[in-house]
């Protein structure tokens, strides 16, 4: 899952909240511990931040460290009044997780996030929590994070110019992360309304780019586009986006919305974050035609060297956002905020 949590840009970073005890009155100081392997009463408070590079590093850690996305459990999508919430589980041998998030469409319309949620952090060993995490920081540095990686392989070395939809949260997240694993110079922005785009584009300016609104023309000349955005048709013509480009879209896991066209599909190098994960949500490939039976390469693929990169066509990455990625830097975050 991937959106615009935010309505601003904020600085990277996760915010641990306390877990309360359940017993009513029960006073968090004096609870005493129940054996050597006992968690605290209340977990760790107070800010604690990864950089887009950090958040980056852990999830190519994860990857380089054998993790296969393709066993991750599934993503529970649960239909409720307001909209959707989802949960989304995932484990390693040192931590276990969950978040839970729900997807309010209604919510920007009253000043409220379109995106909310928490995260659960447990010790693997004993399952203990460890830290309670907020879900939508969380969201808004795990998916810029991913996108990273990717991009940082799929994109020609002499890449300067991001072509980027969508002026939300996640638009300032990706190019802050893509600034930690690229030396961009000139970025052009696209989105539906002015002011927010405008915003986009002095924020852009302050980090020393060049930086302007433009149209969705302005793909012809990228040489990264990057798709943030709660669009479900395609949001240019997949014929201008030039061979040497690489394109990541990331605002969807429907599988009946999407960011671009099957032009654009049918002429990429396809990747994903698993091929089990794009087979049920992708829409942008799905409504593209793409079955199993076409060659998609994984990110844990394309990290370690295995996926071929080919210079005479796009290349394409598609993510829908998966468990693997929160436990990876919510993980990260708990070890830089304890030292351990």
């Amino acid at each position: 899952m991937s959106g615009d949590p935010r309505t601003a840009p904020e600085p990277p970073g996760v915010a641990a909240e306390p877990l309360r005890p359940a017993t009513p009155g029960s006073d968090p100081a004096a609870a005493p511990a129940v054996g050597p392997t006992a968690g605290p009463a209340v977990l760790p408070t107070g800010a604690v931040g990864l950089t887009p590079e950090e958040a980056a590093r852990a999830i190519e850690g994860v990857l380089l460290d054998g993790l296969d996305p393709e066993t991750v459990p599934a993503r529970s999508a649960i239909p409720v009044p307001a909209g959707e919430l989802l949960m989304m589980p995932a484990a390693s041998k040192s931590y276990v997780g969950v978040k839970i998030a729900g997807v309010a469409p209604a919510n920007p319309a009253v000043g409220l996030p379109r995106i909310t949620g928490g995260y659960l952090l447990l010790d693997g060993p004993t399952l203990q929590p460890v830290a309670l995490l907020d879900g939508i920081a969380l969201t808004s540095l795990r998916t810029p994070a991913v996108t990273a990686v990717a991009l940082d392989r799929l994109a020609v070395p002499e890449a300067e110019h991001l072509v980027l939809f969508g002026s939300g949260p996640q638009a300032y997240g990706h190019l802050d992360a893509l600034l930690a694993v690229r030396r961009l110079t000139r970025v052009t922005v696209v989105a539906r309304r002015a002011e927010p785009a405008e915003a986009l584009v002095g924020y852009a300016r302050g980090l020393g780019l060049e930086a302007a609104v433009g149209t969705s023309a302005a793909v012809a000349g990228a040489d990264l586009v990057v798709c943030c955005t709660t669009a479900r048709t395609p949001l240019f013509d997949g014929a201008l986006v030039p061979d040497h480009a690489a394109v990541a879209a990331v605002g969807s896991h429907e599988v009946d919305a999407r960011e671009v066209d099957e032009v654009l599909v049918g002429r990429s190098a396809l990747y994903v974050e698993a091929r089990a994960a794009a087979l049920r949500e992708a829409g942008d490939l799905l409504m593209a035609g793409v079955t199993g039976a076409d060659p998609l390469w994984n990110l844990a693929e394309l990290v370690r060297g295995e996926a071929p990169v080919p210079a005479d066509r796009p290349r394409f990455f598609k993510s829908v956002g998966m468990a693997w990625q929160d436990l990876a830097v919510a993980a990260e975050v708990h070890r830089r905020g304890t030292g351990r």
